[in-house]
């Protein structure tokens, strides 16, 4: 059975109903906290929004606090593979719960995650039985396989810092070309000198496309 998340909610800045659902993912060692913050900002150009950051299922284990995804104790690609479809079932879950607690249908959300976040946005919002409107990968790469057919795929903002010492910037820039070979409409951010974080430019793309996912028709 799938872990049960939660973490800590904002919005919608409107101060009526939820229209539409952000979901931001954060990476490993943190919590839902590192990442709410971008709620306040990112709310002002999409008012009607609701705002979740959840924390994520397993404890660290490179660190006595935070939380992780996946472990990256071992980091062969079948390993995290296998690390990231264990947590698909319960961010699938969560996603379904809190489009449900607030009457949205699944064309209303949108995912954005950093790092180990991004890799779970790219993993579980390219497969989600209902697409998204939008997926924001920061600082992140494919850590799954695409499906063979990606019809109607979710348009994808990928965020990179050149200088990233964490994340190499080829893991956006492989993602990328992997899925506009898909035919997936992708917007591509790399910031140089930037390490892993994510900087104005970020900030900024990620408003951008928030506010055109939520201003499309339907």
């Amino acid at each position: 059975m799938a872990q049960q998340l939660d973490g800590p909610r904002w919005g919608p800045a409107s101060g009526g109903a939820a229209k539409q659902l952000v979901v931001l993912l954060h990476g490993l060692g943190a919590d839902g906290m590192d990442l709410i913050d971008l709620a306040p900002s990112w709310g002002e150009v999409v008012p009607d929004a609701a705002f979740v950051a959840p924390d994520a299922p397993f404890p660290c284990d490179l660190a006595p606090y935070g939380k992780q995804w996946f472990s990256v104790q071992d980091r062969t690609p079948a390993r995290i593979m296998a690390g990231v479809a264990a947590a698909m079932p319960a961010l699938d879950g969560f996603l379904d719960a809190e489009l449900a607690r607030l009457g949205l249908p699944g064309s209303a959300l949108a995912i954005m995650g950093f790092s180990q976040g991004a890799m779970m946005t790219l993993a579980v919002g390219l497969r989600r039985a209902v697409a998204p409107a939008a997926l924001l990968a920061f600082s992140g790469r494919l850590a799954m396989p695409l499906p063979d057919s990606l019809p109607g795929a979710p348009p994808v903002l990928l965020v990179h810092g050149m200088a990233d010492e964490v994340v190499p910037v080829s893991g956006s820039r492989e993602a990328e070309a992997a899925l506009r070979a898909k035919g997936v409409a992708v917007r591509a951010i790399y910031s140089p000198g930037l390490g892993h974080g994510i900087d104005e430019a970020g900030l900024i793309g990620g408003a951008q496309a928030l506010e055109q996912a939520f201003s499309a028709p339907g």
